[in-house]
Parts: C-alpha cells; sequence; structure tokens
C-alpha cells in the first residue's frame, strides 16, 4: 500500500513539504492541509457519522460527514471527492466551499493532536451510501436545526472540529 502524504503549512497557509500521514498526528502534529465535509441527500439533511473505534483521532466520536487530507499537488475538491467515496462508498456532486479560513488544534483524550488549516465543504450525496467500516461506524441523516441544536446541547459527543464549524454562521447558514 502507497504512503499516504499529507501536505504541511506554514502560518501563513503555504505548503513547505509534506510527510507521512501515519507519523503527522501525535502529541506535537505540525499545521496541515484537512479539509472538512459536510454531505446533504436529496431531502436537505445533513449527515452526520460516528468515528470508527479504530480511529487514531476521536474514536467513537460523532462528526461531520468525513474529514481528509489533500494529497501533494491534488485539488482540494479532487480531495473531497476522493475521500468521499473512500469513506462513504457515495459519489458527490455540487461540491462547494462554505469557509476557506477555517483553522482549528485540539487535543483529544489519548493525547492525539490535530492542527489543521482546514477548509470546509459542503456536497450533495447522488448515489446510496456504503460506509467503510474502518472509517465510520454508525450514521444518521438529520436535519440541520437538529445537529446544531444537538452539538450545542452536548459538545463533548461531537468531534471539536464539527462544534467549532457550527459555531461559524456562514457555515451554520449553508446546511
Amino acid at each position: 500500500m502507497p504512503v499516504e502524504e499529507v501536505v504541511l503549512l506554514d502560518e501563513a497557509h503555504r505548503p513547505i513539504g509534506s510527510r507521512d500521514k501515519a507519523l503527522v498526528h501525535d502529541a506535537d502534529t505540525p499545521l496541515h492541509l484537512g479539509f472538512s465535509c459536510y454531505l446533504l441527500d436529496a431531502e436537505g439533511r445533513v449527515l452526520i457519522t460516528r468515528r470508527a473505534l479504530t480511529k487514531r483521532a476521536w474514536p467513537g466520536v460523532w462528526s461531520n460527514a468525513f474529514c481528509g487530507h489533500p494529497l501533494p499537488g491534488e485539488a482540494l475538491e479532487a480531495a473531497v471527492a476522493r475521500r468521499g467515496h473512500f469513506e462513504l462508498g457515495v459519489t458527490l456532486t455540487e461540491i462547494v466551499l462554505l469557509d476557506s479560513e477555517f483553522r482549528y488544534r485540539a487535543c483529544d483524550d489519548s493525547g492525539v493532536v490535530e492542527n489543521e488549516y482546514c477548509p470546509v465543504f459542503r456536497a450533495r450525496a447522488s448515489s446510496p451510501l456504503a460506509p467503510n467500516p474502518d472509517e465510520v461506524m454508525a450514521w444518521q441523516w438529520v436535519s440541520a436545526e437538529d445537529l446544531i441544536a444537538a452539538q450545542a446541547a452536548t459538545p463533548c459527543v461531537f468531534s471539536p472540529w464539527m462544534v467549532a464549524q457550527l459555531g461559524r454562521p456562514g457555515i451554520r447558514q449553508a446546511l
């Protein structure tokens, strides 16, 4: 299996190299490029997924549809489509950038740090879901209103990046 690399960034979010994804996420994670995607169905519901228990960071936590890292030289929209297919077995349409400035740093209970410049996208599912069990252990389609209320009432149940993203009016209003 080929090594999956992530794009390392400087503080101005400019690429400065790449590193094996398996070696990046630890207690001293360098700033790197990621993305998050919210997925809508034909009825306008938002997909939330529960991360597989085998995930290195935030296992078992509910989050937005999926996240990932573009490969060096890969366009963000292409990375979103690739990762949506890998994690959820889904074909995406209408991939739209919602927030190009989102950045976060968070540490999970095991000490693994996420440190990402993380543009946020929304897309539509144009095929049935077929989630990869190594990535997703459960999923649910919910209304945007119910999702916003649930994460506000119980933020510890959700990924810190999703809670922070839903705190941004542009993202919240786009769902």
